[in-house]
């Protein structure tokens, strides 16, 4: 359940940016390079790949792109989109410098597309958007996506990280839940940990049907289908346990990355500020929940302001990002 200002970022700047950086920085590093081997690239997109990969459920194929590691690491983290995730590129890259972690030592994997996909395997395509194949996200991510990166890269099958916001959040804790061999390391931001709580699974159904006309049936089922239990992180937490994880929602209270200057942006603000609300009483909810299971392999960050808004999501990645070397031994 991610704010539109997703999608706000114009693509054309990012581009022009990144000519500008290989056009200024790059031949710098080239001069510079001749006095010590080893040097760290300024720019990851010259260690970058985009590849199309098999995926099942009648998708055919699915985009992934790819940053590789400076120092040759096998260890990968995969970054998942929110629920209006593109199918141009992702999220994070339209909005955020999260390709730039590459630049210490781990590569960073973005699958594209995924809109209200919540990262799962879905019992059937969408009935009411005319959507002729059906989601196998989870299949994707934890069988094809790794083959293929091992096969093409060397990039390690086992204990990689994953770390997604909003919807892509919930979807990060499901996945190293019940892949506990594939990842060593889950970072959710703003995400939606207890989906069994009073209204939850109605504000699903409408916040899919807002984001591309999907149906939550055609996913998980009605809501009393126990594919809805499967996929909610508070169900699931006992699966967690040992597991290194990083929780952040914020407050909801605007911050230094709120700066609306229009009637929309002002819109925009008070939605975000919602869903961040809603965000942390599910965070809240879920740390009791580790608590009184005894886990205490999560580290739990609540600021005090930010709204449900990538500026700080992408704040997040980089505080987490000692933690997430550490537990994966990148």
């Amino acid at each position: 359940m991610t704010n539109s200002s997703e999608n706000g970022t114009r693509r054309g700047t990012r581009a022009l940016v990144r000519l500008l950086v290989a056009a200024i920085v790059v031949p710098l590093a080239l001069v510079f390079a001749g006095f010590g081997a080893g040097t760290a690239s300024a720019d990851p997109y010259t260690r970058f790949s985009e590849d199309w990969v098999a995926a099942p459920g009648g998708v055919g194929q699915i985009k992934v792109r790819i940053w590789h590691a400076n120092n040759g690491s096998n260890k990968a983290v995969y970054l998942l989109d929110g629920l209006r995730a593109t199918d141009d590129v992702s999220g994070w890259e339209h909005e955020t410098n999260a390709a730039w972690l590459a630049d210490n030592g781990i590569n960073v994997v973005m699958p594209v597309g995924g809109q209200s996909s919540f990262y799962a395997d879905w019992y059937a395509p969408s009935n009411i958007n005319g959507q002729q194949y059906t989601y196998k996200w989870e299949s994707f991510l934890t069988q094809n996506l790794p083959d293929h990166l091992a096969a093409a890269y060397g990039i390690s099958r086992s204990n990689n990280a994953v770390v997604g916001l909003s919807m892509g959040g919930n979807a990060a804790l499901i996945l190293a839940a019940y892949h506990r061999d594939q990842f060593g390391f889950a970072g959710s931001l703003s995400g939606y940990l207890n989906l069994s709580a009073p209204g939850m699974r109605e504000a699903i159904r409408i916040a899919m049907l807002d984001a591309g006309g999907y149906n939550s049936d055609a996913m998980w089922g009605p809501p009393w289908d126990s594919a809805w239990l499967r996929h909610d992180p508070f169900v699931a937490a006992p699966n967690l346990r040992g597991l290194p994880m990083w929780i952040a929602a914020s407050s909801g209270l605007p911050g230094e990355h709120d700066r609306p200057n229009s009637a929309i942006g002002v819109f925009n603000t008070a939605n975000a500020m919602g869903l961040e609300a809603l965000a942390l009483a599910q965070n809240r909810a879920f740390q009791v929940r580790l608590a009184t299971l005894g886990i205490d392999s999560a580290h739990f960050s609540f600021p005090a302001t930010g709204t449900h808004t990538w500026g700080y999501w992408q704040d997040e990645l980089w505080e987490m990002l000692p933690m997430m070397k550490a537990s994966i031994g990148a």
